[in-house]
């Protein structure tokens, strides 16, 4: 059974405020680590499915729509969209396949590694990251 489109755009929402929580993780979203999710963007999650969204755009835009709004208005509670994912994933385990948890956590690490490579509060949310995934 395919996704719903309404499903499909809550799920990129919900990368993007998982994205968000990496780069927030020290208090400071630096240019590198937006430029590093704009690059993924183009080369791997525009790929991944066709879905669009209701501007008739492709959904994965959305990652970067909720992530660029969340650093405009610098939100500051990023550790609950760990928990909002977690609860997201419950409920459609079938959007996370292997290649799809693969991306994921490659985007992870490149964000964090795009500025001086990974901090501990970074590498803590990503263990927390690899763990939902696998379970």
């Amino acid at each position: 059974m395919n996704p719903s489109k309404e499903t499909m755009i809550l799920f990129y929402q919900h990368l993007g405020k998982l994205f968000y929580s990496i780069a927030a993780a020290d208090d400071i979203i630096r240019e590198e680590e937006v430029n590093q999710l704009k690059k993924l963007m183009q080369s791997d999650w525009l790929a991944l499915d066709d879905s669009i969204d209701q501007f008739g755009t492709d959904a994965a835009f959305q990652i970067e729509v909720v992530f660029d709004w969340l650093v405009q208005i610098d939100w500051r509670n990023a550790d609950e969209f760990l928990t909002e994912f977690k609860l997201f994933k419950q409920g459609h385990e079938h959007l996370f396949t292997d290649s799809v948890n693969k991306l994921i956590l490659k985007t992870a690490f490149a964000i964090a590694e795009s500025f001086s490579g990974k901090n501990k509060s970074e590498m803590v949310l990503i263990s927390q990251i690899e763990r939902i995934l696998v379970n």
